[in-house]
């Protein structure tokens, strides 16, 4: 319990100014757990709410446990100051500030500004709203059929030639460009109108 304790702790303490950690004590007719390491069940959420933790025992941790834990953060998050017609693109402007438990928020909830700005609202957004991951898009910085310039490059080389983008991208997606009549190839969206290939 203390090192799970201790576990959640570590993991949520960046995430506000006040953490409330609640653990439901494990079975008590499980045998003891040698060298407990916990970890998160589900790790690309942030913990909050009702959290699974998992707990490797034993040797090699070749036994799993999982725990329930309550995890309530006491802290900041960004709502609109206003509301927020679809297609309009998120300026610092529009948000304000809010404090809370960031634990009754969805956990699709964006409590960053740095996550929310320059992205376009793909919904309305009403005032006092949290942003939700999926009421946003990236704009695009190339257009389906646009003439872009795509550079291929390595350690010790740079080459870039014109091509025709085939979909829409966003800043880091991937989208396919055509050369000619026969060639297409996939490159990343670095800025508007300019793809890129590593090698």
């Amino acid at each position: 319990m203390q090192q799970v304790h201790e576990f959640l702790y570590e993991e949520t303490q960046a995430l506000g100014e006040e953490v409330v950690i609640e653990l439901r004590p494990p079975s008590p007719h499980l045998p003891e757990c040698i060298q407990p390491e916990p970890f998160l069940a589900n790790a690309n959420q942030a913990p909050l709410g009702r959290v699974s933790v998992g707990v490797r025992c034993g040797e090699n941790g070749r036994q799993v446990r999982y725990l329930q834990a309550q995890i309530d953060v006491i802290g900041n998050y960004v709502v609109a100051a206003r509301d927020i017609d679809r297609g309009t693109l998120i300026t610092s402007a529009m948000l304000s500030e809010r404090g809370g438990n960031l634990g009754d928020l969805s956990a699709q909830a964006l409590t960053a500004e740095e996550d929310i700005v320059g992205k376009i609202a793909q919904r309305p957004i009403r005032s006092g709203s949290a942003f939700l991951a999926h009421y946003l898009q990236a704009p695009h910085l190339v257009e389906r059929g646009q003439r872009v310039t795509v550079i291929a490059q390595g350690s010790a080389f740079r080459v870039s030639r014109e091509g025709e983008a085939l979909e829409n991208g966003a800043l880091g997606e991937q989208v396919r460009v055509r050369f000619g009549s026969r060639e297409i190839m996939t490159a990343r969206v670095a800025e508007r109108g300019i793809l890129v290939v590593d090698f």
